[in-house]
């Protein structure tokens, strides 16, 4: 089954929990504190591979997390780290955050990686907190939660070449021809429902990469036959190679079902018929259509475009199809080269303010946001006095309470953070 677009919830390990410890060794009745801290949470990390061809694990695991942090332990040992959950797809895939629609990567190249959440840190043991007027802290930070985020996954197969045609026009045999594909080939209409890639060698040392693209009818923009679902494979390929079954040109109108394609792919996007474009004439091998080449070519000439009489079956003309495309593309990565980058002059960084917190109030409660101070709550273990009272320290020095005040907060109004509940006191 081929996948090419699917929805998924990723969620990174959590940081493990400090421990609360004291050094008890003979000798030693007052040790201090050594409790050590949580192991970092795991990252989730998708990576492009091109062994990969579908993203249809994602589709039957849609849910995915890496794993937690271990608690930290006595003697100042520190937890183990969560081990990154590496997430394989296909060359071309595009990654995107549902709940911004923000694009995070395009991954077009083999290896090439992006972390998409990232692992809570781990919480601080007692250790961390001893001071010279704290000299036996019994608290210890929980271990950060782990980033969540819903994704899309859209899969573009990256192709040099991409086949295009009506149905049945022998897409499928010419790519098991020139390349070691093994598509789906039978005698009837959209045997091809999904895109077959191959690799097409033209030397010992030259190759290229070809896409056969299921078959287009018309009003395939406005979901007749397989719809537009495929054609956005088309947008990354260099070159556009119609097949045009021979034994179905109409003498009045060869061009006819030339233009029909073009006139989806216009529909679908601009940029398609933009691309440079061939023109393989199949199943030369026919008397029929050999009778009629001569007239075929003259009338395609006259419209600015080159054909190539070709045999799928047969193999006949294939040869100098092969090496026409292979010189196209090479003319086509020479002009990539030549073109001429404008050089922007490098600018100073630029620092963006974040506020460390935002108030907003709703009738008598006081809502606080903010990524840090959010963290600094999920990290409190407010079950333990000394914890709390930590917290309120940090929170004060912050620049919290007094804000709070700015606002009109009153002795017994609620402040929400997060999930958690306060009643606002001055004392």
């Amino acid at each position: 089954m081929f996948v090419d677009r699917v929805k998924i919830k990723v969620r990174a390990g959590r940081g493990g929990n400090g421990v609360v410890s004291f050094r008890r060794e003979k000798y030693i009745p007052k040790g201090g504190p050594n409790g050590g801290d949580g192991g970092k949470g795991g990252n989730i990390i998708i990576e492009a591979d091109d062994k990969i061809g579908t993203l249809i694990d994602l589709y039957n695991h849609p849910h995915q997390s890496a794993q937690n942090g271990e608690s930290g332990q006595g003697s100042n040992k520190k937890g183990k780290n969560g081990e990154d959950l590496f997430i394989k797809v296909p060359l071309g895939t595009l990654v995107e955050d549902m709940d911004s629609s923000t694009i995070l990567s395009d991954l077009i190249e083999n290896g090439q990686r992006i972390i998409v959440v990232q692992g809570g840190q781990g919480g601080k043991g007692n250790f961390r907190f001893k001071s010279s007027i704290r000299r036996s802290p019994r608290f210890a930070q929980k271990g950060e939660p782990g980033e969540e985020k819903k994704l899309y996954l859209s899969l573009k197969i990256i192709a040099d070449v991409g086949l295009v045609g009506y149905p049945n026009a022998g897409k499928s045999t010419l790519l098991s021809r020139i390349s070691a594909a093994k598509p789906k080939i039978a005698d009837y209409p959209f045997t091809t429902l999904s895109p077959n890639l191959g690799v097409v060698s033209v030397d010992e040392v030259k190759s290229f990469m070809a896409a056969d693209i299921p078959g287009l009818i018309e009003g395939a923009h406005q979901g007749t036959g397989l719809g537009d679902e495929f054609l956005k494979h088309i947008e990354r390929t260099k070159i556009i190679l119609h097949i045009v079954d021979g034994s179905l040109i109409k003498k009045e109108d060869p061009l006819y079902s030339f233009r029909a394609i073009n006139k989806e792919l216009n529909s679908f996007s601009e940029k398609l018929t933009k691309k440079p474009q061939l023109i393989a004439i199949n199943k030369c091998d026919l008397l029929s259509v050999k009778e009629n080449m001569i007239y075929f070519k003259d009338v395609f000439h006259k419209e600015g475009y080159q054909i190539f009489p070709i045999s799928a079956l047969t193999g006949e003309g294939l040869n100098k199809l092969i090496y026409s495309l292979s010189s196209l593309l090479d003319e086509l990565k020479l002009k990539e080269k030549e073109t001429i980058t404008e050089v922007l002059p490098k600018k100073g960084t630029v620092y963006k303010f974040t506020p460390r917190f935002v108030i907003n109030k709703k009738g008598d409660l006081y809502e606080v946001t903010g990524a840090e101070i959010e963290r600094i709550v999920a990290m409190t273990n407010f079950d333990n006095e000394e914890a709390i009272d930590y917290f309120q320290r940090i929170i004060k020095k912050m620049g919290l309470e007094k804000d709070l005040i700015k606002k009109g907060i009153k002795e017994g109004d609620q402040v929400k953070i997060k999930e958690i509940v306060f009643t606002f006191s001055n004392k």
